[in-house]
């Protein structure tokens, strides 16, 4: 998704999906804490002109996005704006209702710069929208309005992104996993069928899980910073969903801690 910009220094960005459901669902599921939190990672959002929206990148809360709503128009629209270093960036959200029980989610990123140092970075968040929309798709088509529990875990290393991404996948059984493929892993005991898989230069897997419970795996590797950041997330749904994932949020730490040792440990 390229950059468009104006001759002012005006540029934008932007990402869109079909997903099913009303307006009112999918703004549901993005524009409120628990929603953002099922697809994405945890957020709180308060639903008013000048309220805070906080999405949570790292448990510890060192990569925290801050952001203050500018326009709210529920169902259909919100803003947030958030300070950066290429200056002040608002992030426009809509949905547009279509036929056939479905609404296109569009997000716009909107920035002004003297310079194009920062587009490739923007165009990189927007296909990282892409990847996050296909959640938000999978959430509403098999989990609409639930709110489960989820843990999410990122580990850096050292090796090049290839490298790293195969170091993360060959021992989980994932490495030559293939789209609507049934996997089982016998290393973190997890099974279900695989829903995306991404390109080289974008690493991802998406698994729909049946095991430990029903729910939905994210596995996705991203260089940053001259380090390549491994992150995984799972979102589970069910009755048993918080118990599972405090039960199995230590196993996953423990297992990538081993694989992926703090560098001079």
């Amino acid at each position: 998704m390229p950059v468009r910009k104006d001759p002012a220094g005006n540029r934008s960005v932007e990402a869109e999906m079909d997903v099913p459901g009303t307006p009112e669902d999918v703004w549901n599921a993005i524009a409120t804490g628990p929603g953002i939190s099922q697809w994405f990672v945890p957020s709180e959002l308060e639903g008013r002109i000048g309220g805070t929206a906080v999405s949570h990148f790292a448990a510890d809360g060192s990569m925290d996005a801050v952001a203050t709503i500018t326009a709210w128009e529920p169902p259909r629209r919100f803003v947030a704006e958030a300070p950066g270093e290429p200056g002040t960036v608002a992030t426009e959200w809509t949905v547009e209702a279509k036929s056939g029980g479905l609404c296109t989610v569009r997000v716009v990123h909107r920035w002004f710069a003297t310079s194009d140092d920062w587009d490739d970075q923007f165009e990189a968040h927007s296909y990282g929208w892409i990847s996050f929309f296909r959640l938000l798709r999978l959430y509403l088509t098999h989990f609409p309005g639930q709110h489960g529990s989820a843990f999410q875990l990122l580990v850096p290393s050292s090796e090049p992104l290839a490298d790293a991404w195969r170091k993360l996948v060959v021992p989980l059984g994932l490495a030559n996993a293939t789209e609507q493929q049934r996997v089982v892993s016998d290393a973190q005991a997890f099974e279900g069928v695989v829903e995306r898989t991404g390109p080289q230069d974008h690493p991802e897997v998406v698994v729909r899980l049946d095991q430990p419970a029903l729910g939905f795996a994210h596995l996705f590797a991203l260089p940053m910073g001259g380090m390549t950041y491994l992150s995984v997330r799972f979102f589970l749904f069910g009755d048993d969903a918080a118990s599972i994932a405090k039960r199995e949020e230590p196993k996953w730490r423990t297992w990538l801690e081993k694989h992926f040792p703090t560098p001079g440990e």
